[in-house]
Formats: structure tokens, C-alpha cells, sequence
């Protein structure tokens, strides 16, 4: 007798979250680090215990299905966390640094709110009823960090953007004083003409 594929389907997207959500409990301290302003700190430290929660809920979720939780890499997680890591390898002003900051951890809020969203439909349509509670509380609390996160790139990307219009006013000032050599390198335009043409 064949195997319910979606089950199968399901239970190996269990094991991707699993290992996606605790590469993010490694992750997130560094955002924190990482961040200037207060609120968006604090708001990583409160996502970093809601995760730890969402660990749980899947080892929780992984048991009742006599499952074990481990064995699989998510890559899509792995990809997200080290373009972070790059970001925050940068030497950007505060205010542009959280922006790179937030930008990073909405591309992952997505991808778990895309995830979610189907392991809780798959376990609807499989009858795993506590299952699909529990993965809709964490599927919902993804959302509402994003929510946080978007209220707060519009303080963020408005200060960056002022950081930057100071730096731009600052060259000017030192372009007007300081004249520059400009070097202009020839274009070369048209066909070249070979023996046959």
C-alpha cells in the first residue's frame, strides 16, 4: 500500500522549520547586537523567545506524530541568515545599518510565513487537527512580527534616508571647493570594417 505523499510532504517540512527555526535562535542575538535603535533590539530579543516557543511547538508537533524533528537541513534558511551575516559585514551609518537589518529579517519572516501557511493547510487536510492549532499560533505570530518590523523600517528608512541626504550635502560642499581632475575615456561607436565589407 503506497504512503500518504502528503503526509510524507509534510513531515519533511516539519523537519525544514525545525532546523530553519533554530538556526534563527543563533541568528537573531547577532541582529540584536547588531542593531542601533532600542526598539528594533528589543523587538529582536521578543522574537528571539517567540522562536524558541515555535521550536518547541514543532518538537510538540513532531512527537505527536511519532516523528523525530531533526534530520534535515533547511537551505533556503541557511541562504537567508548568511546574506544577513554579509550585510552586517558592512560598514553602514546606525540608521542604514538597522534598515540592512529589518530587510534581513522580513526576508526571513517570509519565508516561514510562506511555509507555515502550507504545513497549517496540509495538516487540516490530514486531519491533524492540534497539529494545524499550533502551527496556525506560530504562523500568526510570524505575521505579526513582520507587521512590527514594517511599523518600524518606516522610522528607520527615514532616518537612513536623512543620514544619506547629509552625506551627499557634505560631498557637494567639498566638490565646490576642491576641483577635481575628471578623466574621460574615449567611446568607441559603430562597426568595425573588415576586408569583405
Amino acid at each position: 500500500m503506497k504512503e500518504n505523499t502528503l503526509r510524507e510532504l509534510f513531515i519533511d517540512e516539519l523537519r525544514d522549520l525545525y532546523d530553519a527555526e533554530n538556526r534563527l535562535v543563533k541568528a537573531l542575538p547577532k541582529l540584536a547586537k547588531a542593531a542601533n535603535l532600542d526598539d528594533l533590539r528589543s523587538g529582536f530579543e521578543t522574537h528571539l523567545e517567540q522562536t524558541k516557543e515555535h521550536v518547541q511547538r514543532l518538537k510538540q508537533i513532531m512527537e505527536s506524530l511519532d516523528e523525530k524533528p531533526t534530520g534535515k537541513k533547511c537551505a533556503g534558511m541557511m541562504g537567508i541568515i548568511q546574506e544577513g551575516e554579509e550585510m552586517m559585514d558592512e560598514d553602514f551609518e546606525d540608521s542604514v545599518m538597522d534598515a540592512a537589518l529589518i530587510a534581513s529579517a522580513q526576508r526571513a519572516e517570509h519565508y516561514e510565513i510562506a511555509a507555515y501557511g502550507c504545513v497549517r493547510s496540509w495538516a487540516k487536510q490530514l486531519g491533524e487537527d492540534e497539529a494545524a492549532g499550533l502551527l496556525e499560533k506560530t504562523l500568526n505570530e510570524e505575521k505579526e512580527t513582520d507587521a512590527k518590523l514594517t511599523e518600524l523600517s518606516e522610522e528607520v528608512n527615514s532616518s537612513a534616508n536623512s543620514e544619506g541626504e547629509e552625506e551627499s550635502e557634505e560631498s557637494e560642499g567639498k566638490e565646490e571647493s576642491e576641483p577635481s581632475e575628471e578623466r574621460v575615456t574615449p567611446v568607441r561607436r559603430g562597426k568595425s570594417r573588415t576586408a569583405n565589407a
